[in-house]
């Protein structure tokens, strides 16, 4: 795992990597609250990001990675005045935009509610390829409040 400043023109919040695997998320989910708290989000915009942060990375690693892999997961968060933008990058196959689809929540059944939770605290999510090289970026927008 590596954590250091991203190149950009926005306030670099955060970049951070890691391997894709699910006892990585402990110390991501840390790693992201204790940016976000340092920029000065609030407590409730830093949980929404966290618990969006988290679902998706849970979702990179099952769907995207199908398992866990040393394969890298790359964050980076961004400030562009009183918006956080987020992106999380794999080195995955391509994956459809169709996945990041919602299921009807009357479909009571354990799991399966990542992308609903994300797109309930988020105000902007998308899945696009890279611009260079394989992969998928997911890019979340959240307003600071």
């Amino acid at each position: 795992m590596t954590v250091s400043e991203p190149h950009n023109t926005n306030n670099p919040v955060l970049e951070y990597r890691f391997p894709a695997r699910a006892n990585e998320l402990c110390q991501t989910r840390t790693v992201v609250r204790t940016a976000l708290t340092n920029s000065g989000c609030c407590s409730a915009t830093v949980e929404d990001v966290v618990l969006a942060i988290d679902e998706a990375c849970q979702n990179i690693i099952r769907h995207a990675y199908c398992g866990e892999t040393d394969e890298e997961i790359v964050l980076n968060i961004e400030q562009d005045g009183e918006t956080l933008v987020i992106s999380l990058r794999d080195y995955a196959s391509e994956v459809s935009a169709d996945c990041m689809k919602s299921r009807d929540l009357g479909d009571i059944r354990p799991g399966g509610l990542g992308c609903h939770f994300i797109q309930e605290v988020m105000d902007e999510v998308s899945l696009s390829r890279p611009p260079e090289g394989s992969g998928n970026v997911l890019r979340m927008i959240k307003q600071m409040h």
